[in-house]
């Protein structure tokens, strides 16, 4: 998770890594503001009452809440040409405000004990056009029915059923549906998130802007009997802002006579060409409308308008909608940043690194396009990285704050991370470009500027102290009496968090059986491929991957068991999410060097690769599953019965058939299908 990359090395070299280490991708896109602070993306106000949703210390509040679904005509900001690009895109929109021009869905907040209803109104047109196979399609990991949408709370620990978290549904165009989601009174604070995940069209509209940042706010403290809210913690620190930063990677494209992507070609002096850019020329309108098929075949005679050619897009992560944003913070104040990857597939490693005297020049410029980019980082922020701390992943509190250096971030990661700036001036905010083994895609490993943060002297923040001196002093400050003590002795003794952890660690003695799960690509010939899952590792007997069936029970797993689960990958990695329940990690092994427990913190192994030591007794609900290595987790199946699904979080390969239905029965249950069939449901 964590890397400690050497100060004294270059951006470049920090980026390169190891010499058995190479390819891997870039990143995405949104809009540049560089004279202002970004803001938090806007929060989704209630029906009929006050926007400001005033949380009783009770709970158990009624939240009602309306989300559209329509076109939305907006614009991108591309560095390359300094101009923002026209797009026409899918889009998150709320009743009685105007539409976004900047593309970043409005956030969900609620607390535990709440019950939040979202009529979700899907305002799209039908699709006809040639490159969609409708929502009527019997061909179901071929991707379509790209208009027809649902929505899935991801981390939310709530009923997956009926009119709870189910992603089993198709809300078609011209349809609205309410979903229900009843929080439980104990459910963990923390940072989620929301997209659509209609199987054959998730890919598709996510990369079109259409996923949300979902916060559950804590006022729990600590109690001798019980564990609390880090939110009663920090919310005693003196000036902390807490940030909500969604970072997307919006593949819109502009498209010839032809359908094919628009594009520009870089030169090498040896004569070899590769494709540097999408381009889309005054007049353009960009969207999302295009897909890889069921196979892999590409959509343009050279692939350009796939998802996989991301890396070649030139195209920049957007942060809550903009591209190339500055923050403004305060010397020495701490910062809660809540990140959260919403984009599809591409892998984002972040740290922060003082910028050099000349810092970046985020005016328009050469320098600003993908061949010049790199060039522009290493003149304008140095290697002097800015450590930080971790203090939740995918939402649930940790049970140390733990240093950092930088933290890699797969598609549907989300980490916390505490923040201070120590000198006043400029930050350069990086995408450390990762290696072939620790992402997806086959771009060489490079460095993307994602922002830059703007640090003011404040003389009042500077001498407030260190990290642990302002926890300390919130301590005192917010923590009932008959804890307080307590809580300071656990941060005075290496910022331990685990007052306010919710999980429990599964003993050997909780557990009752286990499953095993292989991510596998099968080539069926020059250009295609078949999207699969397994209930075996590749080394068990009876091996057998298979593609996504919507009327075929996977798993069937019992309520109030716990299991222990072994993953891996036969080709290339991907990050497993399963809905519901989380997973503790347990040991992560290269299954050339099995000795070495690589989620232990500090280890380390051939590749060198920074996102598994620290990981080992961490909770999460997605974790990066590379091939050669097997992942041990394990996991309880608590209070919710029903049927949902895992997944590969590289969202096209959902779509194309990485996917399995699970269910949750009841002790002697049946569990004998899922929903229903999917020719009953939209043909989903």
């Amino acid at each position: 998770m964590f890397g400690y990359g050497a100060k004294t090395l270059s951006l470049r070299a920090f980026a390169l890594g190891t010499a058995a280490a190479t390819a891997l991708l870039a990143a995405g896109t949104a809009s540049a503001q560089s004279d202002r602070d970004v803001a938090d993306p806007p929060k989704l106000k209630q029906r009929g009452a006050s926007p400001n949703h005033p949380f009783a210390p009770a709970g158990n509040k009624e939240i009602e809440l309306d989300l559209n679904i329509e076109y939305v005509d907006g614009v991108m900001y591309n560095p390359s040409t300094g101009v923002d690009d026209k797009v026409r895109l899918r889009a998150y929109t709320q009743d009685g405000l105007p539409l976004p021009e900047r593309f970043v869905s409005p956030t969900i907040e609620a607390r535990p004990g709440d019950t939040v209803r979202v009529k979700l109104n899907n305002k799209l047109p039908p699709v006809t056009t040639s490159y969609d196979a409708g929502c009527a399609s019997a061909e179901h990991n071929v991707p379509h029915c790209f208009n027809g949408t649902n929505l899935h709370t991801h981390g939310l620990w709530v009923n997956p059923s009926g009119n709870g978290d189910n992603v089993l549904l198709s809300i078609n165009p011209g349809v609205s549906f309410e979903y229900e989601y009843a929080i439980d009174p104990t459910h963990p604070a923390g940072t989620f998130w929301y997209h659509t995940h209609r199987h054959g069209s998730t890919a598709l509209q996510v990369s079109s802007g259409m996923a949300g940042a979902l916060i559950i706010k804590g006022n729990r403290p600590p109690t001798p009997t019980s564990n609390g809210d880090l939110d009663t913690l920090l919310d005693g620190v003196d000036g902390l802002r807490d940030r909500t930063l969604v970072l997307q990677q919006i593949h819109y494209a502009c498209l010839d006579e032809n359908q094919n992507v628009k594009i520009k070609t870089q030169t090498f002096p040896n004569g070899f060409q590769r494709v540097s850019a999408w381009v889309c020329e005054p007049g353009d309108v960009g969207g999302v409308e295009t897909y890889a098929d069921k196979r892999g075949a590409p959509l343009g005679p050279q692939g350009f308008g796939t998802f996989s050619s991301w890396g070649n897009s030139g195209r920049y992560t957007s942060i809550n909608g903009h591209v190339l944003p500055t923050f403004k913070v305060k010397q020495g104040a701490v910062e809660r940043w809540r990140l959260i990857h919403g984009g599809v597939r591409d892998t984002i490693r972040l740290l922060f690194v003082k910028a050099n005297p000349t810092p970046p020049d985020l005016k328009p410029g050469k320098h600003l396009e993908a061949e010049n980019h790199e060039a522009l980082v290493e003149q304008g922020c140095s290697f002097n990285v800015l450590p930080f701390h971790v203090v939740a992943a995918d939402g649930l509190t940790t049970a140390q704050a733990l240093p950092s250096r930088n933290v890699t971030m797969q598609p549907g990661y989300r980490w916390d991370a505490l923040v201070q700036f120590p000198e006043e001036g400029q930050y350069c905010v990086l995408d450390i470009l990762s290696q072939a083994p620790e992402s997806v895609g086959g771009v060489p490993p490079g460095v993307r500027l994602l922002g830059v943060v703007n640090v003011e002297r404040d003389p009042a923040q500077v001498n407030k102290g260190t990290l642990k001196e302002q926890l300390i002093t919130s301590a005192k400050k917010n923590m009932p009496a008959n804890i307080r003590d307590e809580v300071i002795a656990d941060l005075e003794n290496g910022l331990s968090l685990r007052r306010f952890t919710k999980h429990r660690t599964v003993a050997d003695s909780e557990l009752s059986g286990g499953q095993e799960l292989t991510f596998d690509i099968t080539s069926t010939g020059p250009t295609t491929n078949l999207f699969q899952v397994a209930n075996q590792l590749p080394t068990s007997p009876g091996y057998n991957p298979q593609e996504y069936k919507p009327d075929r029970l996977d798993r069937k797993l019992t309520l109030g068991a716990a299991e222990e689960w072994k993953l891996t990958s036969n080709r290339a990695g991907h990050p497993f999410h399963i809905h519901v329940n989380p997973f503790e990690i347990v040991k992560i092994v290269n299954d050339r060097f099995p000795t070495v427990d690589l989620s232990l913190p500090g280890a380390r192994d051939l590749f060198n690769d920074p996102q598994y030591p620290g990981l080992k007794g961490m909770w999460k609900d997605t974790l990066w599953v590379k091939p050669g290595y097997t992942v041990t987790v394990r996991t309880r199946y608590e209070r919710y019965i029903g049927e949902f699904v895992l997944h590969c979080h590289i969202l096209d390969h959902e779509d194309m058939g990485m996917m399995q239905n699970v269910a949750v029965v009841l002790p002697g249950g049946t569990g004998s299908s899922v929903n229903a069939p999917a020719d009953a449901h939209g043909n989903h």
